[in-house]
């Protein structure tokens, strides 16, 4: 299953916003669609979103082949900076689009053409190296998970979240196929459901014995006994070790470490944003109010009332056990062991 499909002159994305009642691809013929879809959640999940990314600005390329070099370098450079401005709490986006024009500025000199090809060529590679790094990242996470373990998850990690195979649920995943006899608590994930509609969806196309709950019945499971270990995802992940991810997740990290259970970030190196000194300085993205007032489009909530809706929140690194990456499992101090593993000690 490919969340993220490029060609020359289209982007092919599973249109999110439809499942599990509808499996609808959408298909993005210019960066301006390409844009659209990452802000209105029609792709979501770090690593999917900046391998899209990277397709609309190779769709960008393509549709000023034949333009003189200066309007080539001043279309994509615009197409750069409306992708950048869709969605701001995401590393994984501004990561992305920035080694695309790091590679294509590698370039200046040659023609439109030969810079649109070359743009193509590399955001095919970005999309394959996704699925070899969470291949990675599952490997060394599922040797984690105990035998017949209860394993409690939060938003969507899986396949939909990447190009293909997942972080967090990818782990889940292997587990599951390498015989370990778990299962999966998903948490619903309020406000926009993507535990109850995707996770879960994923979940029974995949075989993986799980059990959906609202957000509020995770302390009840963990006290029950029912839940061994926990993985999450990460949007951005600071230096320290602090880490951004969907709305909720901060609420089953303190959890999990009232009950003594383990509780594991799993995201790419490339979530990892070491210019960043801790979570205090990630910009959390605030949704429209329609998301909590509305579900499925029918009004919930009585007009006049005041709304919040942050899309992510921030796990202090103190409640986390470790961090999965592609590269090994890191493990507190985070602050010396990240840059250790990222940039070998310097």
């Amino acid at each position: 299953m490919r969340t993220v499909e490029l060609s020359l002159d289209t982007v092919r994305l599973i249109d999110q916003r439809l499942l599990p009642n509808e499996m609808v691809v959408l298909e993005c013929r210019d960066h301006h669609e390409v844009g659209e879809a990452i802000k209105t959640l029609a792709v979501r999940g770090a690593p999917a979103i900046g391998v899209t990314a990277a397709g609309g600005l190779a769709l960008a390329a393509y549709g000023l082949r034949n333009e003189p070099e200066d309007g080539f370098w001043h279309g994509l450079e615009d197409a750069a900076a409306e992708l950048r401005s869709t969605r701001p709490t995401a590393v994984n986006l501004f990561w992305a689009i920035q080694k695309v024009m790091d590679f294509a500025y590698s370039l200046k000199g040659r023609t439109s053409a030969e810079v649109a090809n070359a743009l193509y060529q590399f955001a095919q590679r970005m999309a394959e190296e996704d699925v070899t790094t969470n291949h990675s990242i599952a490997e060394f996470g599922q040797e984690l998970v105990g035998e017949g373990a209860g394993v409690l998850t939060h938003c969507n990690t899986g396949s939909l979240a990447t190009v293909d195979w997942g972080t967090a649920l990818g782990v889940i995943r292997m587990a599951h196929e390498s015989g370990k006899n778990i299962h999966v608590y998903v948490d619903e994930t309020r406000p926009v459901l993507q535990g109850a509609r995707l996770t879960a969806w994923e979940c029974v196309h995949y075989g993986i014995p799980a059990t959906l709950i609202t957000d509020n019945m995770a302390a009840h499971m963990m006290r029950l006994g029912k839940i061994q270990i926990c993985f999450v995802g990460a949007d951005r992940i600071a230096a320290n070790g602090d880490t951004a991810n969907k709305i909720g997740t901060y609420s089953v990290a303190v959890l999990a470490k009232e009950h003594g259970i383990p509780f594991y970030v799993v995201a790419p190196t490339s979530t990892v944003d070491l210019e960043m000194e801790s979570g205090d300085q990630i910009e959390i993205e605030e949704r429209k109010h329609e998301e909590v007032t509305h579900i499925g489009g029918v009004r919930i909530a009585p007009d006049g009332i005041g709304v919040a809706n942050p899309a992510f929140d921030v796990t202090p690194a103190k409640y986390i056990t470790g961090i999965v990456t592609e590269l090994g499992v890191v493990h507190p101090p985070f602050a010396l062991n990240l840059k250790r593993l990222i940039r070998g000690g310097d």
